[in-house]
């Protein structure tokens, strides 16, 4: 899908300000989300990008800045209220019900639809066809992942935020996330932020790419121009690519 980038932002974060206690993590962010776009968020671990994720889902209160997603103010929104508007998101934790069965963990996600649109999960991730009666425990890494996301796209959202989606996966498992997420993008217009320490993965998935650094963004470029970037990689990630 070809990102319009002409098109008024589906997200736009300004000037956000947001952290836990005392303690501020996001320290005047600003970035933009269009529609049908795939947006890589990276950096050093604990420059601000699981608490990008949090603050836009409302699960970390912005203490000052502007907040607007489909051209509504949402800053004051509760989280399901966000998710009513579009909003997805996948946390690390990755968070599904370990006592229900595959089906169970996807019906839980369909938010009124009916049972049928099960089917859009499972063309999606084959996997989870085959396990469908298995319990969250029986799972692998990789098929946990596989359920969080697919039970997140039931829902139908506008914009899915990723938060570490091929942490701690093995390379073959990594890879086949990675092309369900594209032709989750590529059929549906779907947006995406991704946030990611396999950096040369999520930069060959995304479209564009942010670099934060203290809670801001210090670097934005096209994601492949940023792929044969090894010295801003090295300077505000701590890496090149491979």
């Amino acid at each position: 899908m070809t990102t319009t980038t002409t098109a008024p932002p589906m997200l736009s974060l300004r000037n956000g300000v947001a952290g836990y206690g005392p303690t501020t993590v996001l320290d005047g962010l600003s970035f933009d989300v269009h529609p049908g776009e795939r947006l890589a968020m990276i950096g050093r671990n604990g420059v601000g990008k699981t608490t990008a994720l949090r603050a836009v889902m409302g699960l970390v209160p912005l203490r000052s800045g502007s907040l607007h997603f489909l051209g509504q103010d949402i800053a004051k929104l509760q989280p399901h209220q966000r998710a009513d508007l579009g909003l997805g998101y996948v946390p690390q934790t990755r968070d599904i019900f370990p006592s229900l069965t595959v089906e169970e963990n996807l019906l839980a996600g369909l938010k009124r639809r009916p049972r049928s649109a099960l089917d859009e999960a499972y063309t999606l991730f084959p996997r989870l066809a085959e396990r469908r009666r298995n319990g969250g425990t029986q799972l692998s890494g990789g098929e946990q992942q596989m359920l969080s996301v697919a039970r997140a796209l039931l829902g139908r959202p506008r914009l899915l935020l990723l938060d570490e989606p091929l942490e701690g996966l093995a390379p073959l498992i990594r890879l086949e996330l990675l092309r369900a997420f594209a032709q989750m993008a590529e059929q549906t217009g779907i947006a995406t932020i991704i946030v990611e320490q396999q950096v040369d993965e999520a930069l060959q998935y995304a479209q564009r790419a942010v670099i934060l650094d203290h809670g801001t963004v210090v670097h934005t470029a096209p994601a492949n121009e940023l792929l044969n970037d090894g010295d801003t990689l090295e300077r505000w990630v701590g890496m090149a690519v491979h």
